[in-house]
């Protein structure tokens, strides 16, 4: 079990919350973890690289010069792939990278992920009211009163899309927003610092802290 300090607009502590997920056992955290963090790469990658083989190169057709009596070696087409603009020998094809997990794995390794982070985790209040515009400026003021280094890799976590906080912070070049339904291993390990705001850590609770929905 974790405690999180809440903390308001201008950086004052709040009651306290509790965080306490269900997690893969230590002997296996780290295993589950690189699973979770495998499949979602390999699951993002498009495997749409093609080349042409001999067969598909266009032209070739005709034999560049009689098989004897030239001193040349002896060649059936211009587009072998010894040739400059022959097909290429064991060319990337289109493919399926995807790997396959299982549902109750993948979060336990979404739990395990989170939980291992709250040392790094920054709880907010909810702060949209105080963005009437998008304003970058007082986004990245407010990441300060929070203790968040800017220059840092922050991983912005909220209950759901809010346009004045996504255009706020889409200009601090190591901020990623994220909502928590959307919530994946691979920016949780890789961000240096985690802000979630209150209402987002409820979505989160109430969507992972029952095992029993495994």
């Amino acid at each position: 079990m974790a405690t999180c300090t809440v903390k308001n607009w201008e950086g004052g502590d709040l009651a306290p919350v509790e965080l306490d997920l269900p997690v893969a056992k230590e002997s296996s955290a780290e295993h589950i973890l690189w699973l979770a963090v495998k499949r979602q790469l390999h699951n993002s990658r498009q495997g749409t690289s093609s080349t042409l083989t001999k067969s598909e190169v266009r032209g070739g057709g005709k034999k560049p010069w009689k098989q004897k009596g030239t001193g040349r070696a002896r060649a059936g087409s211009s587009r072998s792939p010894l040739w400059r603009g022959g097909g290429v020998i064991f060319g990337p094809k289109p493919r399926e990278f995807d790997i396959k997990m299982n549902r109750k794995e993948r979060r336990l390794a979404l739990r395990t992920a989170l939980q291992s982070r709250t040392d790094d985790l920054v709880v907010v209040e909810e702060f949209e009211s105080h963005l009437t515009t998008p304003k970058t400026k007082e986004f990245v003021q407010a990441l300060q009163r929070w203790g968040v280094d800017v220059e840092q890799k922050i991983l912005l976590i909220l209950d759901q899309k809010q346009e004045n906080t996504y255009r706020s912070a889409r200009n601090v070049a190591r901020v990623r927003v994220i909502t928590a339904n959307n919530l994946n291993v691979f920016d949780l390990l890789h961000a240096d610092r985690i802000v979630m705001t209150t209402t987002a850590l409820d979505v989160v609770k109430a969507t992972y802290q029952d095992d029993t929905k495994g």
